[in-house]
């Protein structure tokens, strides 16, 4: 087939996609999947052909995805259960005082979302907003910002949360140098969308507690795992991983400490390492039954493996594009753009989230159509971590009314849709741009 036509063929199921999704409300992992299927054919594959490409591009993308994200789940769980998030929040709050309550609820979310899903985290945390609110007289807005943007910038930017991991199985980034960039974008990102941000929109917005939500003040006398070993469990993946990325630059292939901290600092090692030790000390030592920890590992698997099976699909769609020969067409196409990758990056996961919603969606998607780009221009190393966070960012920004975060927020904060968009459709989109604008700042050294 022709390259325009190979072309049209791609623009058609992108178009069906968000039809699926949108409109029949299909479930993305079926729409994903049933599009691939007909891109393969559409294309003119042989039909084996189509199923093989179904196959490998699943089984490629959740032999790391898999892993990773069940992992962080129970992790994330266990963390969840034995209120190690309340205790992140209430020693912070308590070091920062009630003045500086925003910075400690900003500083919170970005470490609690680590390991613990966006809303998971918001419903476990709003309670100590609700409290600091009622007892200051002041909008909700001017702790739940700050609060929501920590969480959003970690679930979007850091793994071993699912979008980047996603994002950077399907690229091919080494997830030290995700981490490193997200770390990078995220605090600026954090600081501006957050204590700025929330300061400026609750002298705009006053809102209480709402009439409907029952409220009970956090029980600050219940014992809680200690700060220092949240923190600590928090951090082992991260250092361990940062260490394996750091090891590959500054030391020679074949040293032993290179060698060993390559081990340890892959992701399933590392996150093996972590996910024992919170069943451990989060787990059996604060009076859990073994079989009470396998029940909570067990249930933390139930919303990671929604997340798995999207993943696995977007997968699945990238593989098709390139054996079907979409993906030169669509490479070469792009490499004729006067736009650097990483601003391509940005706008197709902008233009995918703003139609649709979902942000996972909008990263397999994005992630999808760029990669035959990065492939031909060899874009490699660290410049795949920065196109990592480009996509995030563009998944981020302008989250609005067919989003499901918007409607959380819309409820817990008792908002009206108008002043939804102008406090949470706001914060994500300067969450976006800041991040986007970081990465693509450090991509004039790197790419």
């Amino acid at each position: 087939m022709s390259g325009s036509t190979l072309i049209l063929i791609a623009v058609a199921g992108i178009f069906t996609l968000l039809f699926l999704v949108m409109r029949t409300k299909l479930h993305a992992f079926v729409s994903l999947l049933l599009v691939s299927l007909l891109v393969g054919v559409a294309a003119g594959m042989p039909l084996g052909d189509v199923i093989a490409s179904v196959q490998n591009g699943m089984g490629g993308t959740l032999g790391f995805v898999a892993v990773v994200v069940g992992l962080g789940a129970m992790f994330g769980k266990m963390l969840e259960v034995s209120g190690g998030a309340e205790r992140l929040a209430q020693t912070l709050v308590g070091k920062f005082g009630e003045d500086k309550a925003q910075w400690a609820l900003g500083i919170t979310g970005f470490i609690v979302a680590v390991p613990v899903f966006f809303d998971v985290g918001f419903i476990i945390l709003v309670p100590i907003v609700y409290g600091l609110a009622k007892k200051t007289g002041r909008s909700l807005l001017y702790y739940g910002i700050p609060l929501l943007a920590g969480l959003a910038v970690t679930h979007s930017f850091i793994p071993p949360t699912p979008g980047p991991i996603a994002v950077a199985n399907l690229i091919g980034a080494e997830l030290g140098w995700v981490i490193l960039f997200g770390i990078l974008a995220g605090i600026p990102s954090m600081i501006l969308a957050g204590p700025i941000f929330g300061k400026y929109i609750a002298k705009k917005i006053h809102v209480n507690i709402p009439d409907y939500m029952e409220f009970e003040e956090v029980d600050t006398s219940k014992e809680l795992p200690s700060f220092k070993m949240i923190l600590s469990l928090i951090s082992i993946p991260l250092v361990l991983i940062l260490a394996n990325t750091l090891s590959a630059v500054l030391l020679e292939e074949g040293n032993a400490i290179r060698t060993f901290l390559t081990f340890m600092g892959h992701p399933f090692v590392a996150l093996t390492i972590a996910t024992l030790l919170t069943f451990i000390f989060l787990g059996t030592r604060r009076g859990y039954s073994r079989d009470e920890v396998q029940e909570i590992a067990t249930k933390a698997l139930e919303p990671a493996g929604i997340i798995i099976l999207v993943t696995g699909a977007g997968g699945v769609f990238k593989q098709v594009l390139i054996d079907s020969g979409v993906g030169d067409v669509l490479g070469e196409m792009m490499a004729g753009s006067p736009l650097p990758a990483i601003v391509l990056a940005f706008l197709i996961a902008t233009v995918v989230r703003v139609a649709q919603g979902s942000a996972t969606v909008s990263m397999v998607t994005a992630a999808g159509l760029i990669t035959p780009l990065l492939e031909l221009q060899n874009i490699t190393g660290a410049a795949l971590g920065l196109i990592v966070i480009a996509i995030a960012s563009g998944a981020t920004v302008l989250s609005h009314v067919n989003d499901s975060g918007f409607w959380l927020v819309n409820r817990y904060f008792g908002l009206d849709v108008k002043d939804t968009l102008k406090s949470w459709t706001v914060m994500e989109t300067i969450i976006g741009l800041t991040g986007f604008a970081v990465v693509f700042l450090i991509s004039l050294f790197i790419i």
